[in-house]
């Protein structure tokens, strides 16, 4: 007996959502509806798919096999489906983006919500997310990332502000009492508030000036995991902690309100600015397209 959709699909939105109340929020569907859904899946396949606690609901090891083969199709054929959207006066259903935290904050506000505005039948959904992580295996239909941390085998459009800058500031207090850095070196003297992926080391600080290109390791006062612990580390250079190192539109408004100064100015990294991408070897749904054609018609800076 083949496994009937309606349970593949209740399998997939606890997997995702790592338990039932969870998965009923997201989905919309009861609890108890997913629970009896994902029962009747696991008698008809005769194996157990969740391990189930009072307090947790875990994949075994066969439904994490089931997950990671079965949601990338599932997603396939949604998007098959989707196509009928193309012959609707307006494109309609559900877009899921992965981004960067920095895109999320310094990119996609002046985007989304014209971008909704334009399409209300477009019900958009947006994870944030720093890891290196396969997109579309997560179920979702485009990230959006820096060009060194683009996904293999996509397509990949220009997305927000074409450059972008990396600055550094500190406190007045701060620089008052350790003094002001006037070359890249001087920052191996001073208190540094730095971000790492996670799982790996701080990366060292790059700076260029007439073609210089200088890479710096300085020591780090505070290192947060980049993405969420970011406000945490602004909150500590405001404070007098230490020198910050951040994307220069995330600090841009601390300079101008003063209570950061820029520093170093003059050596401050220039890089492009990210792009939105998806996969070229699927059909492209419709709200997917919808934003493609959006997102082109914007003006590029």
């Amino acid at each position: 007996m083949k496994p009937d959709l309606a349970y593949l699909s209740a399998f997939l939105a606890v997997a995702r959502a790592g338990g039932f109340r969870d998965g009923a929020r997201e989905s919309g569907i009861s609890a108890s509806r997913l629970s009896d859904s994902v029962r009747r899946l696991e008698a008809q396949l005769g194996v157990r798919l969740f391990n189930r606690t009072t307090r947790s609901v875990a994949l075994t090891e066969v439904g994490q096999g089931l997950f990671e083969r079965l949601s990338p199709a599932l997603s396939e054929m949604n998007a098959a489906l989707d196509v009928v959207n193309h012959y609707r006066d307006q494109p309609a259903g559900l877009l899921r983006l992965n981004v960067s935290v920095s895109a999320a904050r310094l990119v996609l506000p002046a985007i989304i919500p014209p971008f909704l505005a334009a399409y209300p039948d477009i019900r958009l959904e947006v994870e944030t997310q720093e890891s290196l992580v396969d997109v579309f295996a997560a179920g979702c239909d485009a990230g959006i990332r820096y060009e060194e941390r683009l996904e293999q085998d996509v397509i990949a459009l220009p997305i927000g502000p074409r450059r972008q800058g990396y600055a550094l500031g500190a406190s007045t207090a701060y620089l008052d009492r350790f003094g002001r850095p006037e070359h890249p070196g001087d920052l191996l003297r001073h208190s540094c508030l730095r971000t790492r992926f996670a799982g790996r080391a701080p990366q060292a600080w790059e700076f260029e000036r007439d073609g210089e290109v200088l890479f710096i390791d300085p020591p780090a006062r505070l290192t947060v995991q980049a993405g969420g612990g970011v406000d945490l580390l602004v909150d500590a250079a405001i404070s007098g902690a230490g020198i910050i190192g951040l994307f220069e539109s995330w600090l841009r408004p601390h300079f101008t309100s003063g209570v950061l100064e820029p520093l170093l100015e003059p050596w401050w990294l220039q890089f492009s600015g990210p792009f939105l991408y998806y996969s070229g070897r699927r059909l492209v749904p419709a709200p997917l397209r919808a934003f493609i054609n959006f997102v082109k018609a914007l003006p590029q800076d």
